[in-house]
């Protein structure tokens, strides 16, 4: 951490706890930059804080449960952080301080409030609706529904994205696909639930002899894994961000039905996927996880070929439920993993950067795990490239091409009418800065280096098209759009 961010971070503290006063922060800078140990994330260390934490906390299930939610979000220093709680949990004399900062702070806004409430009157509202609006916003609601395959939080996160990135570069929209992509549920390669069978089977699977049961099931289990409802396979609707489920026919014989739904994972984990990569594809989500999909969809792609190559083979009478059962096991562990990664991208909103440091981890995390690391790394790797040509631009000459807000270091437009007047960094410092969140973790430590070394490219950039327009005003122009 370099002294200029501890100087941010210590004055940033003391002015959320609102510390008047005092020693000031040189003097905790100064004991920072002396005592500063490096702190290594390690599974031990992580449970051990957690269980100090655990032991002082009057709710430790809400703990936990926030734990988990931030730990599947991918956040950064997460662990680092609640080593620190735990710290700071043993400490009493900062536990005091920090009990009457907190007293101090709501008995201020207590008075703010007590003020407030004598200068304004909330107005009551009445909460009790008719039986006949009851029953209207409840058709509206199933109507929504079952009109659309997309989850609800899907379509509010784009256009939260979308309305942010219009916002900020007005000149340069981001373009809307039609709206038939999103209401026409056939285009999308995942199940359509609601939609009729094939056709209704003229008696039950139960009542037929197990090699008749076990048949059908493949055949069922061939549809099912491409995406198809099939006839004695169903799936179940998803709601939010859950993973799909299925229903097996209830008549079917127990070993068959047991073996049915060790197979129904992969079908899930493609649900998943295929989710994901038709979500992700939408222009809003930015060129990273644009590169993420296009590396999910060439996986995917093998898969669906596996899934022919079993189809040609029943076909022939020579699959049965063991022999797909056997056949899938490698896959599994595969779309597992991609599965996963998409289901963390998707919680934590990661855009360029942020989904780099979740491959970047899930990589450095599978250490051990041969199959596991190559894939991640593979998925990495595709990922990467659009990044690093923003990277690229910026480090040799000084440009931003950033469309879609993924890159670490965000250019703000800022007036320079007194530019000559005050002669300091100020403008420089507030032009580029750099947004945390955005730096992936395996550039985390080069950061500082990036900005300078961009800001230096671009100072030289402009100052070459200043002399070039005194040395020939003739070119001035020609040069200016050469090399801007």
């Amino acid at each position: 951490m370099s002294e200029f961010r501890i100087h941010h971070d210590v004055n940033e503290l003391l002015s959320q706890l609102h510390v008047r006063g005092g020693d000031g922060a040189e003097v905790y800078i100064d004991l920072l930059q002396k005592n500063r140990t490096p702190y290594v994330t390690t599974t031990v260390s992580a449970h051990s804080a957690k269980v100090k934490i655990v032991e002082c906390s009057k709710t430790p299930e809400d703990f936990l449960r926030k734990y988990d939610e931030l730990k599947s979000k991918n956040v950064r220093n997460l662990d680092p952080l609640v080593y620190l709680l735990s710290k700071l949990s043993e400490d009493k004399e900062t536990l005091q301080c920090l009990q009457q900062n907190a007293k101090e702070r709501s008995e201020a806004s207590g008075n703010v409030t007590s003020s407030t409430s004598t200068t304004f009157a909330i107005p009551q509202t009445s909460t009790k609706m008719s039986m006949q609006e009851l029953e209207e916003l409840r058709k509206k609601l199933g109507n929504v529904t079952a009109s659309s395959n997309v989850p609800q939080s899907a379509e509010v996160t784009r256009k939260m994205l979308r309305d942010r990135h219009n916002k900020k570069n007005p000149t340069q929209p981001n373009p809307v696909f039609p709206n038939w992509v999103y209401d026409r549920p056939a285009l999308i390669g995942d199940f359509i639930t609601g939609a009729t069978p094939a056709g209704d089977p003229a008696v039950a699977v139960g009542t037929m002899p197990l090699p008749a049961q076990e048949q059908a099931l493949v055949d069922d289990l061939l549809f099912v894994l491409i995406g198809v409802d099939g006839r004695d396979i169903t799936a179940q609707p998803v709601l939010g961000r859950q993973n799909r489920s299925f229903i097996v026919d209830p008549s079917l014989d127990m070993s068959i039905k047991e073996l049915v739904n060790r197979i129904l994972p992969v079908a899930s984990y493609y649900s998943t996927i295929t989710r994901f990569t038709e979500e992700k594809s939408s222009f809003e989500y930015g060129q990273v996880n644009h590169a993420l999909t296009a590396a999910m969809r060439t996986l995917m792609k093998e898969y669906l070929i596996l899934v022919t190559q079993l189809e040609h083979l029943h076909r022939q009478g020579m699959l049965s439920l063991q022999k797909l059962w056997f056949y899938i096991q490698p896959t599994m562990r595969t779309m597992e993993i991609l599965a996963s990664i998409a289901s963390s991208v998707d919680k934590g909103d990661c855009m360029g950067g942020s989904t780099l440091s979740l491959l970047h981890d899930r990589t450095f995390n599978y250490t051990g795990d041969s199959q596991a690391q190559e894939l991640c790394l593979y998925l990495t790797k595709a990922a990467s490239v659009p990044y690093f040509e923003i990277l690229e631009k910026w480090i040799y000459r000084g440009i931003i091409k950033d469309p879609y807000s993924e890159f670490m270091v965000e250019e703000h437009e800022l007036q320079k009418e007194k530019i000559q007047e005050d002669y300091n960094d100020k403008y420089w410092d507030q032009r580029y800065t750099i947004v945390q969140h955005r730096i992936p973790s395996f550039l985390q430590k080069m950061a500082d280096k990036i900005l300078s070394t961009g800001k230096t490219h671009h100072t030289v950039r402009i100052r070459f098209v200043q002399v070039t327009l005194l040395v020939h005003p003739d070119h001035g122009q020609c040069n200016s759009q050469c090399f801007l």
